[in-house]
């Protein structure tokens, strides 16, 4: 039985990106393509930069691990500029095409989105309710925050140009996997302690249950949000531990 909400105790409200502010569509339609598409080049005039350089350094590490448990990783070459440059498309490349939730990768993705967001190629695209609902909770005093995987720069940049315009000033903080797993219950006990409320006082939207099963773990209040053609919306609309919403409009109207 889902557990009910309790709206006069919710202070903050924490909100997952893909499949609940935006569509998943968005994220692998655009997104995913148009970093994996200028990474190579992106490298080729950035690698120098000190942040750049440490992207890469984490993931030549990170594919150093990986190599001892997976084969047929891309080679990692180090003898020539020109030869690490190509070696790290290639891996990066390999880590969009299977969504892995790097934080060096998510990190350099960022970099690359905001080329794109600086030109006008891309706008992040939300759903309709979105920008309603973060200035209706802003009115009723609440504290609103970003979780997701992607990089805070790029959670920043996505909101800053969203197709609803500019709605970084209703959001307050930006949480990524620097603050650890999205699966994972200290993960929320952390936001939770840097937006300065109790976990109960804290309501998180996701559309990805076990997401939502941490958080829940912790205290914090949670709904589970079912959009209309997200792959979860099946399986996701047969949960019951978590009240269910199709739309921002049915929370704290």
């Amino acid at each position: 039985m889902a557990a009910l909400l309790d709206p006069a105790r919710i202070r903050s409200i924490l909100l997952d990106i893909e499949g609940t502010t935006m569509p998943v569509d968005f994220v692998y339609g655009t997104l995913f393509p148009f970093a994996r598409a200028r990474v190579a080049e992106f490298l080729e005039r950035h690698s120098q930069s000190d942040e750049v350089a440490a992207d890469l350094e984490a993931l030549k590490h990170g594919r150093e691990a990986e190599a001892a448990q997976i084969s047929g990783l891309p080679y990692w070459r180090e003898d020539s500029r020109a030869a690490r440059i190509e070696s790290a498309a290639a891996y990066v490349r390999w880590l969009i095409d299977r969504d892995r939730k790097f934080t060096a990768l998510k990190s350099l993705q960022g970099k690359i989105w905001e080329a794109g967001y600086l030109s006008g190629e891309l706008r992040g695209q939300v759903y309709p309710d979105v920008a309603l609902a973060l200035q209706r909770w802003r009115r009723q005093g609440k504290t609103i925050a970003i979780f997701s995987s992607g990089s805070v720069l790029a959670q920043k940049l996505l909101f800053a140009n969203s197709t609803a315009g500019d709605l970084t000033p209703f959001i307050g903080s930006y949480f990524d996997t620097t603050t650890g797993p999205k699966q994972e219950e200290t993960s929320y006990r952390r936001i939770a302690t840097a937006l300065g409320s109790a976990p109960g006082e804290v309501l998180f939207l996701s559309d990805v249950i076990a997401e939502l099963d941490a958080a829940r773990r912790t205290g914090m209040q949670t709904l589970l949000c079912v959009r209309g053609g997200t792959p979860q919306a099946g399986a996701a609309s047969q949960d019951v531990t978590h009240p269910l919403i199709r739309s921002f409009d049915e929370v704290l109207p």
